[in-house]
């Protein structure tokens, strides 16, 4: 429900200006809502940077949630158009192989789940794999599947990108800016950041992995799993990695090693990590991006020449159940939370779900599994 009823114009704080933040501020800006976004550092510098920004619902389970990260990657495009600006927003799809019959067979079951649910996922063997990119060297192909309607995006652009055109919309910032306090009275939540005590009717938590803490100064429980990650950056890259998909996902050259997954960005760079995206990660070691780039060589030659660029390992949001946070807290109703772990699929739904819940009053069904009151 609103919490002013009446109230055609709600004041609201942004907390947050990762891709989930960004995106907020920028759809209650258009909708005319006042709006102050507030970050301790710069949009998109947290865990957005870290990303490896591969919009999907290939990897996400099970159906409900599939067909919510499916809602939301038919979004992008009409989200992205609206920012005026090239964001890296670039489809394909998501290629992947195996080289061993047990992989082959995991592969398999996949297509067959993914087909199940209606999504578009192509079964291939090692020829029909060359067919769709010539330029890869897979060594063994046992199976591969192509999933043509993922992609990516430059998540930290998309995310400066929407509080630039946010403050078109006249939303105020104040980045580089650490919150201190966080207070529901009367009907209003008050902010205190840099010194300061920002009252407005509604506080939008979109803190990332701080979303916990922030809960917490009005009485949530909002737990979450610690989720370190590390991927690597490389030299600007001439010549385009691939001809035809997005996001490459590799097996281990050698048993007992993590597969390897990569994507040609805006800028040339190659950005490259290893393990599912709930590895727990750490090593952001030269030496260790050096050996990530040599591996992922062996199946792309085009890198070659290429030098890899560590990147500091990155916490990411991580809620306790995996699944994603939205909506108010009971206890909290001034309160609204905007957490998730796939943060870059998932930004442009979440970003309308939360303009209506918050202007219009709405209570969004399809969000009924993912309410923080579930933790409480």
């Amino acid at each position: 429900m609103l919490t002013n009823p009446g109230n055609n114009n709600p004041s609201v704080t942004v907390i947050g200006a990762g891709i989930v933040g960004a995106a907020i501020t920028y759809t209650l800006a258009k909708r005319g809502a006042d709006v102050t976004v507030i970050d301790k550092g710069r949009p998109g510098g947290g865990a957005t940077s870290h990303s490896f920004a591969w919009i999907n619902a290939t990897a996400k389970h099970p159906v409900s949630y599939h067909d919510f990260n499916r809602r939301s990657l038919g979004m992008w495009d009409r989200f992205a158009r609206g920012l005026d600006t090239d964001v890296g927003l670039r489809w394909g799809g998501q290629l992947e192989w195996a080289s061993t019959e047990e992989g082959a067979a995991e592969l398999r079951s996949r297509a067959q789940q993914l087909q199940a649910w209606g999504y578009p996922c192509e079964l291939l063997d090692a020829a029909g794999m060359a067919r769709l990119e010539p330029g890869l060297t897979p060594n063994e192909v046992a199976a591969a599947i192509y999933c043509e309607l993922d992609g990516m995006v430059e998540p930290t652009t998309a995310a400066e990108a929407c509080i630039q055109a946010a403050a078109k919309h006249g939303a105020k910032t104040k980045l580089e800016t650490e919150v201190t306090g966080l207070s529901t009275n009367n009907g209003t939540a008050t902010v205190t950041a840099g010194g300061e005590n920002i009252t407005s009717d509604v506080v939008v938590l979109a803190g990332g992995v701080d979303n916990t803490l922030l809960a917490e100064m009005t009485g949530v429980n909002i737990p979450q799993q610690d989720s370190p990650g590390v991927v690597i950056r490389t030299s600007p890259i001439s010549k385009p990695l691939f001809s035809t998909v997005s996001v490459v996902y590799a097996p281990p050259l050698e048993s007992g090693r993590p597969e390897i997954h990569l994507r040609h960005c805006l800028d040339g760079t190659a950005m490259i990590g290893e393990g599912s995206q709930e590895s727990l990660a750490r090593d952001d070691t030269q030496a260790h991006a050096d050996e990530l780039l040599a591996r992922a060589m062996e199946y792309v030659p085009n890198l070659k020449g290429a030098t890899a660029v560590p990147v500091p390992v990155g916490y990411r949001p991580m809620p306790l159940d995996g699944f994603p946070v939205i909506g108010r807290p009971a206890k909290a109703p001034n309160v609204y939370l905007a957490l998730t772990h796939s943060g870059v699929t998932l930004a442009p739904l979440i970003s309308q779900v939360a303009a209506m819940e918050i202007l219009d009053g709405a209570d969004v069904e399809f969000l009924a599994d993912y309410r923080p009151d579930r933790f409480a």
